[in-house]
Parts: structure tokens; C-alpha cells; sequence
């Protein structure tokens, strides 16, 4: 049997991009998953709305009630904590929303786990934390930079964690991501955007074409999430997952106009630009760390993972002018 088989997890922002791919990793692994989605006047439950299962309860919520995120922590083995604003421009739009959401929805997660008694808490970090690398790979030892409201909220999440292991003991370690891609992403990052402007745009409109980013397939970080939920001798710890390859902007719409079979011109616009102080400008990771304490490897090559980027967003059209900058 699976580590996660019959186990109870909870998986907070599991209605999301990198959440609903964990729930269903966790499912298929035959945990007994609770979901704590955002709350909306819809009962919309996101990507996992179609997920059938008798393993699967979703509860839409706000992750900074406590009370609310209390209630659902009995009895629980592990909580995946990957609730956050993520957008990195709306941040710059509403840095106070971010606070409430990113810093107060990780203290009523840890309190909660706290009060509750959990095995494990996963809290999900950021490369974003590093800002502009001062030298490559990044391990975890490089220096946390916040070069964005976002990036700011989530490095004093990471502190908090943090303290709570120290001041409590609480079993938390966190997992930091690099850049994360594929099916379900929200149009608002790199290669979803640029792949549906492949697939439905005259031309590809992008922000700066020299940041370089490590692109990581999403279920080899769903890969770290279920490894890291599962090792000994881990708490208190951060461990870094990525592909361990840096790629430009330009070199990723490269990657993307070939798996599409297209060749559009480039626009760079200068409304998808970050300011100068804010951008990083490059993120590859290191993940020797994760590798030895629980043999995290990536497996997905990334032009296999721009084809399933592709396939998902033809089946999906976008019921919207994918060439038009959202915020």
C-alpha cells in the first residue's frame, strides 16, 4: 500500500492550478483528501468540480478565518498548505490583500495544525522568495530578497513556519517551487499565455524576453509535495524542487512556437513589464538538498510538458481575447 493510503490530509487552495493535480495525486495514492477552497457565491470548487470520489470532501472557505480552518484540522495527518495569492502584478495593485490572504491565512493554518495535533505541515514557498540570483544553482542557503509585495508576503509566511517550529515544535517544513507549468495554469503566467496566443493570436504578446526561469513540469512538483509529505528527518527544513534548468522568456516562446508548430511574431508590451527594481532576473534551482533527503528527480522534459500545455488548452479554448493583458 501507498504512504498515503487511508491517511487524512487536508490540502489547503486545492481547487487550484498546482492544488487540484495534488488532490488527485493524493486520491489515486488512496488518501482520504478534505480540500479547503475559496469561498464564492457560486460554490464554484475549480478544477476538482468534475473529481468523483468517495476520498474527497471540499469545504469553500476563507483561509484566514481561523475558526474556519480549525474546524477542519481534526483528525488530520498532514496538511499541503498551497492557499496564497499568487499574481505577482496584482500585488503591486493590492499589496494589502496579499498580507491578509498570504501572512494571515499561514498563521491560521499553523495554529490550527498547531491545536490540532497534525503529523506534517507542508508550507508552500516560492523561488520568487530568492529575487534576482546572486549566483546559480540556488540552493537554500542564498539569501531571501523580496523584489514584490507577493514575494514579500510569502517570504514573512516562510518566517512564520518557520517560528512556529522553533517556538513550538510544530512539524512544519516548507517546500519551495521554482516555476511551475501545465495544464489548468492560469493564463496569467508565461507559457499558457504565450502557448494560447500560439494557438488563437495573430502575434505573442510578452513582457521582458531576458528573465531566465527554471520551468518545472507540475507533477514533478507534485512529486516533491507527496516525497517531502512522506520522508523522516525533515521538519524544520526548506528544500528547493525545479528542473534544474534555466531558460530565457525568448528561449521558452522558442520552445513553445515549435511544440505549436507556429511561427508568430514577438511584441513586447510594455504593460507586462515589471519594474526595473522588481523583476528578477534569473531563477535556476538547486535541488540537491531534495534529491538526498527524499530522491526527488524531475522526469518531465520540457517539451513534453509544452505538448500537454498545448493539448489542454485546445481542448479548452479560452472564452476570452487571450491577446488582451490581464492583470
Amino acid at each position: 500500500m501507498s504512504f498515503w493510503g487511508g491517511r487524512r490530509v487536508l490540502v489547503t487552495g486545492g481547487c487550484g492550478f498546482i492544488g487540484s493535480h495534488l488532490v488527485e495525486a493524493l486520491i489515486e495514492h488512496g488518501a482520504l483528501v478534505s480540500v479547503l477552497g475559496r469561498y464564492n457565491s457560486r460554490s464554484d470548487k475549480g478544477f476538482i468540480s468534475e473529481v468523483e470520489s468517495s476520498n474527497l470532501e471540499v469545504h469553500l472557505g476563507d483561509v484566514a478565518d481561523l475558526t474556519f480552518v480549525r474546524s477542519l484540522a481534526d483528525g488530520i495527518d498532514t496538511i499541503f498548505h498551497l492557499a496564497a495569492l499568487i499574481g505577482i502584478p496584482y500585488s503591486y495593485v493590492a499589496p494589502i490583500h496579499y498580507v491578509e490572504t498570504n501572512i494571515k491565512g499561514t498563521v491560521a493554518v499553523l495554529e490550527a495544525a498547531r491545536a490540532a495535533g497534525v503529523r506534517r505541515v507542508i508550507h508552500t514557498s516560492t523561488s520568487e522568495n530568492y529575487g534576482s540570483a546572486q549566483y546559480t544553482p540556488i540552493d537554500e542557503r542564498h539569501p531571501l530578497v523580496g523584489q514584490s509585495p507577493y514575494s514579500a508576503t510569502k517570504i514573512g509566511a516562510d518566517k512564520l513556519a518557520e517560528s512556529y517550529h522553533r517556538s513550538f515544535g510544530l512539524p512544519v517544513t516548507i517546500l519551495r517551487p521554482f516555476n511551475t507549468f501545465g495544464p489548468r495554469q492560469s493564463l496569467r503566467a508565461v507559457i499558457p499565455t504565450a502557448m494560447a496566443q500560439a494557438l488563437y493570436s495573430p502575434e505573442i504578446r510578452v513582457g521582458s524576453l531576458e528573465p531566465v526561469r527554471d520551468m518545472n513540469f507540475v507533477s514533478d512538483t507534485i512529486a516533491g509535495f507527496l516525497g517531502l509529505g512522506a520522508a523522516d528527518g525533515v521538519d524544520g527544513d526548506t528544500f528547493n524542487v525545479g528542473s534544474g534548468q534555466g531558460r530565457s522568456v525568448g528561449e521558452i516562446l522558442e520552445g513553445v512556437q515549435r511544440v505549436a508548430g507556429t511561427a508568430k511574431p514577438v511584441v513586447v508590451q510594455d504593460e507586462r513589464v515589471r519594474p526595473p527594481d522588481s523583476e528578477v532576473e534569473r531563477l535556476v534551482c538547486d535541488f540537491t538538498r531534495a534529491h538526498q533527503a527524499f530522491g526527488y528527480q524531475p522526469q518531465v522534459d520540457f517539451e513534453h510538458g509544452l505538448a500537454a500545455v498545448r493539448d489542454y488548452l485546445a481542448e479548452h479554448p479560452p472564452p476570452f481575447d487571450v491577446s488582451v493583458y490581464r492583470v
